[in-house]
C-alpha cells in the first residue's frame, strides 16, 4: 500500500473518511520512516491527522512502527520523554528530579527534542545528567551513572525529520505526540507531560494498546513531566496494566509561576549542592520525582522522595 491510500482513507469526505486502523497507521509509519513516501503524501497525512484528531489506535501504530525502527537500547526502569518545544518556562527543575530517581536505583533514560527552546539541553550538564552520542554511548551512561539523556536526532533521525517537519507545515503534528510514546528502551514505566490537557487520556488509551504497564501523564511545567506545587494536578495512564486516574492536591499554598524569570542552568548544580535556598524549586523537585518513583510502584512515593532530596549530598560523595 502506498501512503497515498492512507490518505484516501483520512480524505475521502464526510460520510466517506475513516480513521487509521492500528494497523494501517503502524503501515503508514514505516513508510514514512522508510524515504520512500512522497513528501507530499506525508504532508497531506499529517494534515488530515490534525485536522480530524488523532485516535489511540493512530497513535498506537504509528509508536510501534517508530519503536521497531530504533536500534535496540539497555533495558531501564523508566522512559522519561521531553519533548516541549517553544514554550517560556522556568529553569528545567525536573531533571534533578530524574536525576533524584536514577541515584534511588531505578536507571533512567530521558530522551527529546525541544525546538529553538535550548533550557533543557542546556540544563543537562548542570543537572548532572550526560548527553549521549549514540544508543552505545546511552547504554555506557546508563551503566556509570542511572541515567542518559539521548537525543531524538541521534536516536531515530527518520522521526526527527517528521517532526522538523513543523517548520515546512507551520503546525504541530501527531509525531509530537509519537515521540513522547516512543519508549526507545521498552521500559516498563513512563512518565510524561503534556501541554495540551486532551491529550493526557489519548496518551493513556495508546499506551493500554501498547500493553504499557505503568505510565503518568499530566500537564505539566511548558509541557514537560514537571509538577506545579502550587496547583492541584490531574494524572492519567495505567497502573498495572489498568486505566488509572488521580486528582493530586496542591502542596504548597499560594499561587506561583513556574518561570520566574531564571536563566542560569547554574543555579541546578548549586540547589543540587546544597548552595543555594529555594523552597518552591525544592518542591517541584521532590513533587516531580515523587510521582515519578509512584509510577514505577514505588510505595509512600513522597516520604521517599523528600528522603532522597534530603540525603543526595551523601549520594553524591559515595
Amino acid at each position: 500500500m502506498m501512503l497515498g491510500e492512507h490518505v484516501r482513507i483520512l480524505g475521502r469526505g464526510p460520510g466517506r473518511s475513516r480513521s487509521l486502523t492500528e494497523e494501517e497507521a503502524q503501515a503508514a509509519m514505516r513508510l514514512m520512516l522508510s524515504g520512500e513516501a512522497a513528501p507530499e503524501a506525508i504532508g497531506a497525512l499529517l494534515m488530515l491527522l490534525r485536522m480530524k484528531g488523532e485516535t489511540a489506535e493512530e497513535i498506537a501504530g504509528f509508536a510501534r512502527a517508530a519503536q521497531q525502527s530504533v536500534t535496540a537500547l539497555p533495558e531501564v526502569d523508566l522512559d522519561w520523554p521531553s519533548y516541549a518545544a517553544g514554550r517560556t518556562r522556568g529553569l528545567p527543575w525536573f531533571l534533578l528530579s530524574a536525576r533524584l530517581v536514577a541515584a534511588s536505583g531505578h536507571p533512567v533514560l530521558l530522551h527529546g527534542w525541544n525546538g529553538p527552546d535550548l533550557a533543557v539541553r542546556n540544563g543537562l550538564a548542570a543537572g548532572g545528567i550526560a548527553m549521549a552520542r549514540n544508543a552505545d554511548d546511552a547504554a555506557a551512561l546508563i551503566v556509570r551513572d542511572g541515567i542518559a539523556y539521548l537525543p531524538l536526532e541521534q536516536l531515530c533521525p527518520s522521526l526527527f525529520a517528521l517532526l522538523n517537519l513543523r517548520e515546512v507545515l507551520g503546525l504541530r503534528s501527531c509525531i509530537n505526540t509519537v515521540a513522547r510514546m516512543l519508549n526507545p528502551a521498552g521500559a516498563a514505566a513512563s512518565v510524561q507531560g503534556v501541554f495540551h490537557p486532551s491529550y493526557r487520556l489519548l496518551q493513556a488509551d495508546a499506551a493500554q494498546l501498547l500493553g504499557w504497564r505503568s505510565l503518568t501523564v499530566i500537564k505539566g511545567g511548558g509541557g514537560e513531566f514537571e509538577r506545579h506545587p502550587s496547583k492541584s494536578v490531574s494524572g492519567f495512564g495505567l497502573r498495572q496494566g489498568n486505566p488509572w486516574q488521580a486528582v493530586l492536591p496542591a502542596m504548597q499554598s499560594g499561587a506561583r509561576r513556574l518561570d520566574d524569570g531564571q536563566r542560569d542552568a547554574e543555579q541546578l548544580a548549586r540547589l543540587w549542592r546544597g548552595e543555594i535556598h529555594n523552597p518552591f524549586a525544592d518542591a517541584i523537585i521532590v513533587g516531580t520525582a515523587a510521582l515519578a518513583l509512584g509510577t514505577l510502584g514505588v510505595a509512600q512515593s513522597e516520604e521517599v522522595a523528600m528522603q532522597l532530596w534530603t540525603a543526595r549530598h551523601r549520594a553524591t560523595a559515595a
